[in-house]
């Protein structure tokens, strides 16, 4: 009976004719419209400040979470390939130190100087100039350029070469120049100038 006078009440209820400076002399069917709607907002803005800002922290811990994962794949396949590195490293490490022992120090000049005119005279050869030039210095090594001036034939210059490039220390020739020479009676010299350079370490106190 409550709730068929109820239902008759929003029939005929009138919205135009309510009062809403005094909101206490409306009937009942439109207070309950009232308090269900003052609910409902209530309960929207209720989801909007908590439950919204929950589903922000829950997006921020995902996308964390999306790089932690990243980061432990990272580590685990360096975990897994450890050994491999390492032994990589030795091998680094043993040819870093075979190429530092092909590198002359300041006392092994004067020995690579003679190896050079020993080269030359094996091949035949006339050295008419063995020159040391200025160091340049690199980030990780010294340079000594040698100029090197010779005369002889053909397969002479081609044999100190040879010789040259096959030394046990760290040895690169640079800037070939080679021309026929004008003697009477003999016109199969040449002469070559070359510049050799060697290079040695560059110390900690460089």
């Amino acid at each position: 009976m409550a709730l068929q006078d109820s239902l008759n009440d929003l029939k005929s209820l009138d919205l135009n004719n309510l009062d809403f400076q005094n909101i206490g002399a409306w009937p009942a069917a439109a207070k309950g419209i009232l308090y269900f709607l003052v609910f409902a907002l209530c309960l929207g803005g209720g989801y909007y400040l908590r439950i919204e800002a929950r589903l922000q922290e829950l997006e921020t811990v995902t996308a964390k979470e999306e790089s932690l994962k990243t980061q432990f794949k990272q580590k685990a396949f360096k975990a897994a390939n450890l050994k491999a590195l390492r032994k990589q490293m030795e091998q680094i490490q043993e040819s870093f130190g075979a190429l530092l022992s092909q590198l002359p120090s300041d006392t092994e000049v004067p020995g690579l100087l003679e190896d050079i005119t020993d080269k030359a005279i094996t091949n035949g050869l006339e050295i008419t100039e063995i020159k040391l030039n200025g160091e340049k210095f690199e980030e990780f090594y010294v340079e000594l350029p040698i100029s090197i001036a010779v005369k002889g034939s053909y397969h002479d210059l081609a044999g100190f070469v040879s010789g040259i490039a096959g030394m046990p220390r760290i040895v690169t020739l640079h800037d070939y120049q080679i021309k026929p020479l004008k003697e009477k009676g003999n016109n199969s010299r040449l002469g070559m100038q070359i510049t050799a350079k060697t290079y040695r370490y560059k110390g900690d106190e460089e």
